[in-house]
C-alpha cells in the first residue's frame, strides 16, 4: 500500500475540511484533504448552500452571551463547552471567512440575514448553485489552500482510521481505485453527515428512509461516522435531522427543491396525517415539523392545511414563498368551499372535526391543550374559517443529519467515557452534541461548520508543538 505523510490530513472537502485544512495551513501544518468527489466543482451540502451564516435564526455578530441563550433555548441537550466554543467564536467564524476574501450581503431586513455570502442564491424556486453563494466560497478556499501548499486529493475515499496506541495516526483511503495509507499527527474528520445513507437513516430516523426527499447533494454517506465508531468513538442524538416541509411533488418536479418550502405556512397552519389528524406541535417551526413527518408511518400522507387568509397572509412569509411559487411551479393545491368537502377530497375522514376543534382552541385560548399542544416559539396559530380552504400534500425534505460523532470544545472526538481520542477530531455536520434535541433545534449548517473547523484545525496545531 502506497503511503504519504502529513501533519493534518481532513477528510471531506466541504466548507468544514477547507475550513480546517486552510487554518491549518496558515498555522504551519503540512496538509491534505481527501475528497470523494471527482469532479473540479465536486458535489457537496457547501456547493448548494444559500449562504446565510447565523446563530439559531438570529444575527450571527450578537453577544457569547446571546449566542448561549439561544441555543440553550432550542436544543435542550447541547453540550455546555461545545455551545460556548460555538458562541464565542461566531463573530471569529465570519471575520475569518472574509480573511479568506469573501464577501457578505445583508439579505433582508431579518437579523439572520444580515450575514449572507455574496454572490447570494437567487430568490426564486429550484436548485440554482453554480457561480453563487457556497460554489464560489469552495472554490475560494480551494485555491486559498493551493497557494499556501496543501493538496486537495479528489476521487478519494477514505475507509478506515489507523490508531498506535490509542492515538490516531493516519487514515487509509481508496484513491482512484488505489489503496493508500496517509499517516499524520492528526485527522479530521469532515464528510457531513449521514442523510443519504439509507440504512443508518432507517437505523436512527425513519422506518421509511426512501420515503422522504434527498434536499441535499448526496454526497453524506455517514462514511467519517462509521470509522470513527470502529475506533470506539461514541455518537450523540442520531434521531433528529435538519430540513423543510416541501411538496410532494418535489420528488418528480425538479422545480420544488430545495425551495419553497412550508415553515412560514405551517407556524400559522395545522398539519396532518392522511387521516386528517393533526401530527405535530406546528408552533415548533419548520425542522421539527419535518422531523414529525419523516416519523410517520408513511412520511408521504401529510398535508398541510390552511384556508385563504392563511394563505395570502403566511403563505408569502419567507425568501421564496410557497404563495405563489408552489403553484407556479407546478405543485399540487387542493382546494375547497368547505372544510367537508377538502375533507373529501383529499380522504382525510377526521380533517373537518380537527379543523373544528383547532378553531374552539384559538378562540377560548385553549391551544395548550390540544394533542399534540400546540405552542408559539415559531409562529402564532391561525384560525382556518375563510374559504376557499386548501391541502398541500407535502415530503420531509432532509438536508442533514443534526446527531453524529460527539466532539468536545475543541472539537476533539470522544469516547464514551468523555475522553478525548488523541490526534482525531470531527468538524461540521459529521458531530453531534450541538443540534437536535426534543424540539429539533436549529442552530446554523454552516456557522457550526467554520467554527469547528477552526477549532479543530487550532488544537491540531497545538497539539503538533508538543509531540
Amino acid at each position: 500500500m502506497n503511503s504519504r505523510a502529513y501533519d493534518l490530513v481532513v477528510v471531506g472537502g466541504g466548507l468544514a475540511g477547507l475550513t480546517a485544512a486552510n487554518r491549518g495551513a496558515q498555522l504551519g501544518l503540512h496538509v491534505a484533504v481527501l475528497e470523494k468527489g471527482t469532479e473540479d466543482r465536486y458535489l457537496c451540502n457547501t456547493r448548494y448552500t444559500g449562504g446565510t451564516l447565523h446563530i439559531c435564526l438570529t444575527d450571527i455578530m450578537s453577544s457569547e452571551e446571546k449566542h448561549v441563550a439561544s441555543i440553550k433555548r432550542l436544543c435542550d441537550d447541547a453540550r455546555p463547552d461545545l455551545v460556548r466554543a460555538v458562541a464565542r467564536n461566531a463573530e471569529r467564524a465570519v471575520r475569518w471567512l472574509q480573511g479568506e476574501g469573501s464577501k457578505f450581503i445583508k439579505a433582508s431586513a431579518s437579523p439572520h440575514h444580515r450575514w449572507v455570502l455574496a454572490p447570494p442564491g437567487r430568490t426564486r424556486p429550484g436548485l440554482d448553485w453554480e457561480g453563487r453563494a457556497g460554489d464560489v466560497l469552495l472554490r475560494r478556499l480551494g485555491s486559498n489552500l493551493a497557494k499556501r501548499g496543501g493538496n486537495l486529493i479528489r476521487r478519494a475515499r477514505a475507509s478506515k482510521l489507523i490508531l498506535e496506541n490509542g492515538r490516531c495516526v493516519g487514515v487509509t483511503a481508496d484513491v482512484a481505485s488505489e489503496a493508500k495509507l496517509y499517516r499524520a499527527k492528526a485527522v479530521v474528520l469532515a464528510d457531513g453527515g449521514f442523510q443519504a445513507a439509507l440504512d443508518l437513516l432507517e437505523a436512527h430516523v425513519t422506518k421509511a428512509p426512501g420515503r422522504l426527499h434527498q434536499r441535499n447533494a448526496g454526497t453524506g454517506t455517514g462514511d467519517g461516522l462509521r470509522m470513527a465508531l470502529a475506533v470506539g468513538a461514541v455518537a450523540v442524538g442520531l434521531s433528529r435531522f435538519y430540513g423543510h416541509l416541501i411538496s410532494l411533488d418535489a420528488l418528480t418536479n425538479e422545480n420544488l427543491w430545495p425551495y419553497p418550502y412550508f415553515d412560514s405556512l405551517v407556524g400559522a397552519a395545522i398539519l396532518v396525517d392522511g387521516a386528517g389528524n393533526r401530527i405535530d406541535d406546528e408552533g415548533l417551526g419548520g425542522v421539527h415539523a419535518a422531523n414529525a413527518v419523516a416519523n410517520l408511518g408513511d412520511p408521504q400522507s401529510a398535508f398541510v392545511v390552511f384556508d385563504r387568509k392563511i394563505w395570502e397572509e403566511a403563505g408569502k412569509g419567507g425568501l421564496i414563498s410557497v404563495n405563489p411559487h408552489l403553484t407556479r411551479e407546478g405543485g399540487t393545491l387542493h382546494q375547497a368551499e368547505s372544510t367537508a368537502e377538502l375533507a373529501e377530497l383529499i380522504g382525510a375522514k377526521n380533517l373537518a372535526t380537527t379543523i373544528k376543534r383547532y378553531n374552539e382552541a384559538i378562540a377560548f385560548g385553549t391551544v395548550g391543550s390540544l394533542s399534540p399542544p400546540r405552542t408559539t416559539l415559531k409562529g402564532t396559530p391561525k384560525p382556518i374559517l375563510t374559504a376557499p380552504f386548501f391541502a398541500a400534500p407535502v415530503c420531509a425534505g432532509i438536508t442533514y443529519t443534526m446527531g453524529g460523532i460527539a466532539i468536545d470544545g475543541d472539537a476533539r472526538v470522544l469516547r464514551e467515557d468523555d475522553s478525548a481520542i488523541e490526534g482525531l477530531y470531527a468538524a461540521g455536520t459529521t458531530t453531534g452534541g450541538l443540534e437536535g434535541g426534543a424540539a429539533s433545534g436549529y442552530v446554523g449548517g454552516l456557522s457550526q461548520s467554520v467554527i469547528t473547523g477552526l477549532l479543530a484545525a487550532e488544537d491540531a496545531a497545538r497539539q503538533s508543538e508538543y509531540n
